[in-house]
């Protein structure tokens, strides 16, 4: 097996290295889900595959701040022609949530969602591995 080195960006300045910036997981793993609006998000579902949005790994994050609540999510597919309801639907799921005054939600393409994204759980249910 070949052992791929990664060479570590070097601070012009001083010569010093740093290591290399952490890479984000995504979707937001169940251990860190734990305030209650990750639980009303899940009740949108996506009406092709019938699950929850959190669960099928749409949501890549949650940031609360101020009474705005900043979504950061990605679909299935560009082409999905579910999209206007699901963001509606969001929308709506987290002006329930106590002091939500406004939701902003941003449709990122990298990472691109794929089939890993759903929880480990459903998607061992679902697909067998």
């Amino acid at each position: 097996m070949t052992k791929k080195i990664t060479k570590k960006p070097t601070s012009k300045k001083s010569g010093t290295t740093h290591p290399a910036p952490a890479k984000r997981k995504f979707p937001v793993p169940r251990e860190l889900r734990v305030e209650p609006y990750w639980q009303e998000l899940n009740k949108v579902i996506d009406p092709e595959i019938n699950l929850g949005v959190v669960d099928l790994g749409l949501i890549y994050n949650v940031q609360i701040k101020a009474g705005k609540a900043k979504i950061t999510m990605s679909l299935t597919t560009p082409a999905c022609p579910y999209a206007p309801t699901l963001l509606k639907d969001i929308e709506a799921r987290m002006l329930l949530y106590h002091d939500i005054k406004s939701v902003k939600i941003n449709i990122v393409w990298d990472p691109v969602w794929n089939q890993d994204f759903i929880d480990q759980d459903i998607r061992d249910l679902m697909l067998g591995f």
